[in-house]
């Protein structure tokens, strides 16, 4: 491991003390092999003027919620060191007393919660502390003989601690050490945790970082030395069966989940090792994991559901040994070990699901490592019970906002580059699914980006385009729950005996063909989805024709008789197939500003009055069919299939 330390960088955080313990805690952020989204803290002692001018001194402690990658001055907790102190020579203290007290004795009321290391980062005699959970650490330490492998590889330049709860319970540990030893006086660089972490400390932020480094990079080469190099393979990928996969985790966890495959050489290879379900599936590496990934990893056999259900069924069993009034959270996986196919991991949202990769990737890269150098022998399920159903940890779920109608779906949308189809796939966006828009404009990605979504460019006449693009959505997140087949042209209006064959085949190319291609290609996912459901985006036109429309119209009226079709077909299976029936939606790309005048003037009205010419006398945009549509895809239409639902302020001739 090498230092980042570059003094040019430094000096653009500024010279203060501050300062300078930011840039060295993004520095820890920066490398996954020490810092991993949340976790590590970090802190700096300085003595600063109050409100009054008095001088405080201070500790200021990453804060809770900030990330060390990212941290900003703002990040950091001013807590008085006094406070601190006090504490820890307190005989004992709740949980909920020390956040309170630290909460009491910060200097800024509006900074984040202090980290619940603050009380042992104040007792450390030096100005700068940085902690991490290095995955070399985790594996040196998580064997039988992790203790004394520690003393021998460091000698007398660290403490090597047990492990006992972090928060009070360990600043207390180290409290009574350092009645006993000056740190100083016997030149002690670090403090190992036995199967949690590191500790280094200094007066300069770049001695106490690069300190870390340092102890870090020992530990790794003796493991380089007795370890042997990760195993690699190449993976049988099977969709189906992740559609299956990510299927059985919702249903566990009780609503939809996001799931990405891990299908690396990498990830393949750990999962194919012969005894992975065993040493795979014995602990974290560090207890702080365990808040989002659970004790282990589910390992996923032949039977896809009888794998799932045996972990839900190992989760309530040990939840059962150790529980003391608690109630059992959901005994869904985070990440699973699949042999023949690698990792996949599970979350609310893409951005949780990457989190949980994140660090499913970093575990099965260390405990491959410590299985290899003594035997991966990680916490016993009690500790990890103990930091899982920590009080102070699941308030930290608790805060989260309320959940959306559609997280953790995967929603496709067809013809979403604007008006209706990109109105649709915002609604849904909002709504909390991942959206993947289909689209043969060739700025569609772009388009996309800016609600969150994925947009591929797809000629969805094409069968092979179609069929990749599903193949991407299911690879990338796990499942299809809700397809919006809403491609579709408006031909110029002609009447049928001048009209041109190729725009009657085009239309109906597009307006009807490419949605039973679509239908054909997609239905096989979407019967492994969650509630899962189809809407078509018709139009007023299917009741309603006007002369010099009839490819538009028939299309339109074809593509309802599909939907009634599918509805019938699809019940069994618990799929929902509905159709919108949109009418004078004048927010799009169609209409200009000339063509709606136009428009307004063959019927004698202004352009408001034109837009508003149905029997309700309001206007119709596109975000209100998108809402609509998200709506249709939700609960509340849960026992609703083969309806048509017109959009339209009310039209007396479709009355």
């Amino acid at each position: 491991m090498q230092s980042l330390w570059n003094d040019q960088e430094a000096a653009t955080f500024g010279t203060d003390l501050l300062g300078q313990r930011v840039y060295t805690s993004r520095l820890l952020g920066r490398n996954p092999a020490l810092v991993l989204h949340g976790g590590g803290n970090t802190s700096v002692k300085v003595t600063e003027k109050d409100y009054f001018g008095d001088c405080v001194e201070l500790c200021h402690v990453k804060g809770s919620g900030w990330d060390l990658a990212t941290i900003e001055r703002a990040g950091f907790s001013p807590v008085r060191m006094e406070a601190l102190i006090k504490m820890s020579k307190l005989a004992t203290m709740s949980d909920e007393d020390m956040v309170l007290q630290q909460r009491a004795a910060m200097t800024n009321p509006n900074a984040p919660a202090a980290s619940i290391e603050a009380i042992l980062h104040a007792i450390l005699p030096f100005k700068f502390v940085d902690h991490s959970h290095a995955n070399a650490i985790s594996a040196l330490t998580c064997a039988k003989d992790g203790e004394a492998r520690a003393k021998e590889l460091f000698g007398k330049r660290v403490l090597v601690l047990p492990y006992v709860m972090p928060g009070f319970v360990l600043a207390k540990q180290v409290f009574e050490v350092l009645q006993k030893i000056d740190l100083r006086k016997e030149g002690i660089e670090g403090i190992v945790l036995l199967k949690h972490g590191l500790f280094t400390f200094a007066d300069d932020a770049k001695a106490s970082y690069e300190k870390h480094i340092e102890l870090v990079t020992i530990a790794e080469e003796y493991l380089a030395k007795k370890g042997t190099k990760p195993a690699q393979a190449e993976a049988s990928e099977d969709l189906m069966a992740l559609a299956k996969l990510r299927r059985a985790v919702s249903k566990a966890r009780g609503y939809a989940q996001i799931a990405r495959l891990n299908a690396s050489p990498n990830a393949v290879g750990y999962a194919n090792i012969a005894n992975v379900a065993d040493f795979g599936t014995r602990g974290p590496l560090t207890p702080d994991h365990s808040i989002r990934t659970k004790r282990a990893p589910a390992f996923i056999g032949e039977d896809i559901d009888a794998s799932v259900q045996k972990f839900a069924d190992d989760y309530a069993a040990y939840f059962n040994r150790h529980a003391k009034g608690q109630t059992m959270l959901d005994p869904a996986p985070r990440f699973a070990i699949w042999p023949g196919n690698g990792i996949v991991s599970f979350g609310d949202t893409l951005k949780d699901a990457k989190i949980v990769a994140d660090i499913a990737e970093s575990t099965a890269a260390t405990v491959q490592l410590g299985e290899s150098t003594g035997g991966w022998t990680p916490l016993d399920e009690k500790d990890i019970f103990e930091i899982e159903y920590w009080d102070l940890e699941q308030a930290k779920l608790r805060k989260g906002p309320a959940r959306k109608v559609h997280l953790g779906k995967v929603a496709l949308v067809t013809g979403c580059a604007a008006g209706i189809g990109f109105a649709i796939a915002e609604s849904l966006a909002e709504q909390g699914a991942q959206v993947v828009g289909l689209d043969i404009d060739k700025e569609i990605p772009e388009i996309m980006k800016k609600i969150g979504a994925t947009g591929i460019v797809v000629n969805l006449t094409e069968d092979k385009p179609v069929q990749d693009a599903i193949d991407f959505t299911v690879r990338e997140f796990g499942g299809i729950d809700i397809v919006v087949s809403n491609a579709g042209i408006f031909p110029k209006n002609d009447n049928l005996d001048v009209m041109a064959q190729t725009d009657w085949d085009r239309t109906i190319s597009i307006n009807l063909t490419s949605h039973q291609k679509l239908m054909n290609k997609v239905i096989p996912f979407v019967k492994q989805g969650l509630d899962a459901s189809i809407i078509f985006v018709g139009s007023r036109n299917f009741k309603a024709p006007g002369p010099g429309a009839s490819a538009y119209s028939c299309s339109k009226a074809a593509l309802t008789q599909l939907c009634r079709v599918a509805a019938l077909e699809l019940a069994p299976h618990k799929i929902r197939v509905n159709i919108v029936h949109p009418d004078a939606v004048f927010d799009t790309k169609l209409w200009t500003p000339e063509a709606l005048e136009k428009s307004a003037a063959r019927y004698g009205m202004t352009v408001d009055e034109y837009k508003t010419k149905n029997l309700m006398k309001v206007e119709i945009k596109s975000k209100d069919i998108g809402n609509m549509v998200s709506a249709m895809a939700s609960p509340l239409f849960a026992k609703v299939t083969g309806a048509q639902i017109p959009v339209d302020g009310g039209n007396d001739r479709v009355i």
